[in-house]
Parts: C-alpha cells; structure tokens; sequence
C-alpha cells in the first residue's frame, strides 16, 4: 500500500511538474513569437491629442491606425514632436512618416508618401470666447488677432497677409492664449478643442460655425516604406467594412457631442 501511494504521489508531482514546465514553455513561445515580437516597428510623429490619440494608448487613431498596422504585419509607435519639426524630420526620415495630415503635402515635403485611404474628417474650427465673430470665413477672421499652432498648414494657407497672427507651440499654449484674450480666435481642430476646453477648465468657449474646412486626414510615410502602403489601404478599408471603425469612432468622440454622420464611413 504504501508502494502505491509512493508511486502515486510521485505520479502527481511529476504530472504537475509537466505541466508547469509546458505553461513556462508556451509562455515563452508567446513572447518570442514572430507574430507578436518581431513585427517590424514603424515610428510616426503624432501631432494630434485626445480624443484621437493619448497617453494611455486608447484614442480614436491608437485603436484604428494600430489595428491597420498590426493587420498589415507592422508596430505602431507614435512620438510627439511640435507640428513643423515633425514634418521636417518625417521628410528626412528620421522618423518613418507621420500620423494624420490633410492631403497635398507631398508636394512640399517629396519624401513624404501618403496612404490612400483617410483615417477621418476633421474640422477645422475657429474657437472664441467672445459673442463675435458670429460667423467663420477666412475672410470674416481679418479683422481679429487670431492663434493657432504653428506647423498647421492649413492655417497658414489660407490666413492672408492682413491678418494679426500668433503662433503656438502646442495646443496648451494655444487655448491658453485664449484663455487670458490674448489671442480673439483659436483655430484648431473640433474635437481635440473640446476636449481640451474641459480639460483646462476653459469655461464659455464656443465654435464659430461653419467650420473654417472640413478635410481627409492621412496616414503619410517616407518613401522608404512605400511598399508597405498596399496592405495599409487593404487594412483600413476591411476595418471600415466590418464595422469597426464606426463603432470605436462613435464610442471615444460621442462624448463631445460628435454627429453621427462623422463616424460614417464613405
């Protein structure tokens, strides 16, 4: 009998053995599998904030751009840099491309290719603190000293000579200008303002409406990379008809009161 339990005890300690050294070894394959370990890591320059990305990882791009390159066999990092620099420094290939930029830059920056398929419409919006202006026009904005971040292309095409302009580092810098009136106007994108505003606490804020532009925002890469651009485009489209960029679209930028029409893909 005691044989028995001899045996049998040494049974279920070998057993137990097996199986712990099984778990540490699938636990190892999983780290070390090419799947998850070794995909090749692509670093773009992030000019955007919360709602679209954050520190945390969980924006609007963070969860679609990083499905598409995962899907396209890739890592998403992304770094901060301010808006001008980073352009510069994705056209030299320092770093490799940027995260959502209005299309046409390429032919500013020729090193700099854009993926095909846009990752959002963006609003570009004149936030006040003031009954005027009342309505927003390239135009209507001469006459009042306007902010906005520099590096923003589209900003600084379209504002003309006449108008008073100051330039912000970043959007903190920007909103605060407004906040103590330094600055009639703040342009910047819709969602990141309002977002913004509640973070800062900046009460009474409002957009000028209509938008100043509503424009296709792109993923843009260095030239270098341009052959990882097909399965980018193959990514986001098959993202878009599965549904899932409505449904992560509606659930992080609702909050700030966004029109459903925004989420819907086209």
């Amino acid at each position: 009998m005691k044989n028995v339990e001899h045996h049998f005890g040494f049974g279920c300690r070998y057993l137990v053995s097996v199986i712990a050294l099984l778990l540490i070894c699938t636990a190892v394959g999983w780290a070390e599998s090419p799947a998850v370990a070794n995909l090749p890591v692509l670093v773009l320059n992030d000019p955007t904030d919360a709602p679209l990305t954050t520190t945390a990882g969980d924006g609007f791009f963070d969860v679609i751009v990083g499905e598409a390159f995962r899907r396209a066999g890739l890592q998403l990092k992304l770094v901060k840099l301010p808006a001008e620099r980073a352009l510069m420094n994705a056209n030299e290939g320092i770093e490799d491309g940027d995260l959502s930029r209005i299309a046409g830059l390429e032919k500013t920056y020729p090193n700099l290719v854009r993926v095909p398929e846009k990752i959002l419409d963006m609003h570009f919006v004149a936030f006040t603190r003031q009954p005027k202006p009342t309505e927003a026009s390239w135009a209507a904005l001469e006459t009042y000293s306007i902010g906005h971040i520099k590096g923003w292309k589209i900003f600084e095409q379209n504002l003309t000579a006449a108008t008073q302009i100051s330039t912000a580092n970043d959007p903190g810098q920007l909103f605060a200008m407004l906040e103590k009136e330094r600055v009639d106007v703040a342009l910047y994108d819709r969602w990141m303002g309002y977002a913004l505003a509640k973070q800062m606490q900046i009460t009474h804020v409002r957009v000028v409406e209509p938008p100043l532009a509503v424009r296709e925002m792109f993923v843009y890469l260095h030239q270098k990379h341009a052959d990882k651009i097909p399965a980018l485009v193959a990514a986001l489209r098959a993202i878009k008809t599965e549904g899932m960029y409505t449904k992560v679209c509606r659930e992080k930028l609702a909050p700030l009161a966004t029109p459903a029409s925004q989420c819907d893909v086209k």
